[in-house]
């Protein structure tokens, strides 16, 4: 694997809702750009990121957030130049979440040679129940954005 290696991981439960986020954005962007772009769905542990993300170029990251946005609001945050914001970094479904497991990378020395993490402000969570209108109206400019940061990187 070069480090020029472009990836998009998109990561989320299925069963969870809004949480599917970060799982459709991967299956959009695996449509529209099936050549030169490695795209992985994660549904584990974000922890698991530091392992698909080794000796990547540019990597993309789509997850579902609750930082007490609205539903729907999109943030780009470049995690190569520093911590994910605090409001984005609190519980998680998982053992570790998303900026927990960029910091630790950090701390690893093994975050990809440029990050970029896209989080959709996500509000229903209960299993079962089906992604809210606010957010599938992100992933698609999540998409869209992915796309031009991929073109460009």
């Amino acid at each position: 694997m070069s480090a020029g290696r472009r990836l998009l991981l998109g990561l989320g439960n299925p069963l969870r809702g809004d949480d599917v986020a970060g799982l459709l954005v991967a299956r959009s962007v695996r449509r529209r750009q099936p050549g030169g772009v490695e795209v992985l769905e994660l549904e584990g542990e974000p922890v698991d990121l530091i392992d698909a993300w080794e000796g990547a170029g540019l990597t993309l990251v789509a997850d579902t957030v609750v930082s007490g946005g609205e539903p729907g609001q999109v943030h780009r945050i470049d995690a190569g130049a520093g911590p994910l914001p605090a409001a984005m970094c609190g519980p998680s479904s998982h053992a570790l979440g998303l900026g927990e497991a960029v910091e630790l990378g950090r701390a690893l020395g093994r975050l990809p040679r440029r990050l970029i993490v896209f989080g959709i402000e996500g509000a229903r969570f209960e299993v079962g129940a089906e992604p809210g209108q606010a957010v599938l109206a992100a992933v698609d400019r999540v998409v869209d954005a992915a796309q031009r940061e991929l073109d460009i990187g």
